[in-house]
């Protein structure tokens, strides 16, 4: 039997929306304060997953000031045969202090997924997690997480349900509240609705965006219910499938709820769709731990389970459990695996445009800041990297827990504050910088280090290595957690260490600033070449090259 490895799209690609459209299949994944804003990803076998567009790339929002983990939250694809239209939902998480989440909810519409998207349509601010479903009959219907601000009431609230307006925007008639959850998991959210012979169903997450997550369902005969829970009272997917109590919690870790025998953590907030052949699968969020920790790098990524209708009419996991795997059946006269050089990055910036990989934190990626001159890409320094306004940072997802990173760097600084080279990056607070720039003296250039850890700031100032010219190759390698930094001056030369051997396990979900029993973050771990001016903004460095090499230093 052939077997889907998971994770199918590794590195940051949570809350996976996945839909199949005659032989194509897409997934769209949630981008917080990275832009461009929503990945859309493509395959034709379900194995091979490649990044094909992004939707919000035009100014639709603007991320500038966005504290982790906000932003853009859970896209919904979805597809309207009658009018041949693809839906992208999503909201925009603004704020989340004070437990209050005030978030708004948009849709966009196109003819092809690749675009053009209509302008966004304002859709509510009742919560976040939006998903719409179009009935054969012609009405659409809004599904979202109404968010429970009121003391001594169950959080983090209902899942609703109302008529949607898509021409006008808004909804029709009234929301109807259909159900607080259907385990006793407790932070129920993401509501998708689904329909199977007469019945309608109900798709949710639950358990936190830890190590409890799950993905619960329940079932109605009309789409506003009543909804009757499923029947285990547990959640057909998920990592830690011992039972948990956790209602009215609104979210937590679950560290308790850790599995030790599992690769695989934090299974959850998934989404279904059928084959051609009318085989089902459920597209979901996973994570992967370093060795002996809690500790997430990569972030969330995607994964498929294969599952079927049993007698009864309920979705349950093919093998018949609820544990999530690192592989999962793949559909019938499949015989394809995945090439895992898909996740590498390589651009030598010798085409029109650079890799479409490239993401930037907080604003957009525009001609003003970055672009490609005489084959190289030049990146005009502006904000520090602590910024959380313009940063000029140009980054990949990290997808594997060992891989190497390199670039050349030709930068001729004239202030202190002007730095250019290349790092790793979680958000403006957590990052490790590897930098061609002026000594304290102002006389000659070097190479050094910059930390940022939980938004203190670590300078190495003795462990800079002059450099003869004004270029250099950096290298970083990262493996399980730690980093090691490398330089060179000529291509021929030995590689020289720069610096000690660099703990940088906090650059992960749980490890940057969060509560106690809380996760920090929800983003993940990316790689990075940028440029700093704070002198007058008009500093430019230019790299030859691009290159994340999986599994090798």
């Amino acid at each position: 039997m052939t077997e889907i490895q998971n994770p199918i799209i590794p590195g940051m690609a949570p809350d996976p929306s996945i839909i199949r459209v005659g032989e194509d299949y897409y997934i769209a994944t949630s981008t917080f304060h990275w832009n461009p804003g929503i990945q859309i990803f493509h395959s034709k076998d379900l194995f091979n997953w490649d990044l094909l567009t992004h939707v919000l790339q035009h100014g639709e929002v603007n991320l500038r000031g966005t504290n982790t983990p906000a932003g853009i939250w859970a896209p919904h694809l979805s597809y309207d045969e009658k009018n041949g239209l693809f839906w992208l939902a999503y909201c925009h998480m603004q704020n989340m202090a004070g437990r209050e989440f005030n978030s708004e909810s948009y849709a966009m519409y196109a003819k092809d997924i690749t675009g053009p998207w209509s302008e966004p349509i304002y859709l509510t601010s009742i919560g976040f997690d939006p998903s719409l479903y179009h009935d054969e009959d012609g009405h659409h219907y809004l599904s979202i997480l109404e968010w429970e601000t009121r003391l001594g009431y169950q959080a983090p609230g209902h899942l609703v349900i109302a008529e949607a307006d898509l021409e006008n925007g808004g909804i029709k008639g009234n929301w109807h509240r259909v159900s607080t959850g259907f385990t006793t998991r407790g932070c129920v959210e993401a509501p998708q609705i689904y329909k199977h012979d007469g019945w309608f169903y109900l798709l949710a997450a639950s358990g936190g965006t830890g190590y409890g997550h799950g993905i619960e369902i329940g079932r109605a005969k009309h789409v506003f219910g009543p909804y009757e829970p499923n029947p285990t009272g547990e959640p057909i997917i998920t990592s830690s499938p011992r039972h948990l109590f956790s209602l009215g919690d609104p979210d937590a870790g679950h560290f308790e709820m850790y599995n030790p025998n599992s690769i695989m953590q934090k299974a959850g907030h998934g989404s279904l769709v059928e084959t051609p052949n009318h085989e089902f699968y459920i597209a979901h969020l996973m994570s992967r731990p370093l060795p002996g920790t809690t500790l997430n790098p990569l972030g969330r990524e995607t994964s498929l389970q294969k599952v079927i209708w049993n007698e009864d009419g309920w979705l349950e996991m093919a093998d018949g459990s609820n544990l999530a795997k690192m592989s999962t059946p793949a559909p019938a006269g499949i015989t394809n695996s995945r090439n895992q050089e898909l996740d590498d990055v390589f651009d030598d910036f010798k085409g029109d445009a650079y890799n479409l990989k490239f993401m930037t934190p907080y604003h957009e990626q525009n001609a003003s800041w970055v672009g490609i001159v005489d084959n190289q890409l030049m990146i005009k320094g502006a904000n520090s990297l602590f910024s959380q306004v313009s940063p000029s940072i140009m980054a990949t997802r990290a997808t594997l827990l060992d891989y190497s990173l390199q670039t050349k760097v030709t930068f001729d600084p004239v202030h202190y504050s002007q730095t250019a080279g290349a790092g790793l990056y979680y958000d403006s607070n957590n990052w490790l910088y590897a930098s061609l720039h002026l000594d304290d003296k102002e006389q000659k250039l070097v190479l050094g280090i910059i930390q940022a850890k939980l938004g203190e700031k670590i300078d190495y100032v003795y462990d800079q290595v002059e450099v003869p010219g004004n270029s250099a190759e950096i290298k970083i390698n990262y493996h399980l957690g730690t980093a090691q930094i490398y330089c060179r001056f000529n291509e021929n030369d030995e590689w020289i260490k720069v610096g000690k051997d660099f703990d940088v396990s906090y650059l992960s979900d749980e490890g940057v600033n969060g509560e106690p029993g809380e996760i920090g973050g929800f983003t993940g771990l990316f790689n990075f070449i940028g440029s700093v001016d704070a002198y007058q903004h008009d500093s430019a460095a230019a790299f030859d090259y691009y290159q994340v090499k999986n599994g090798e230093k």
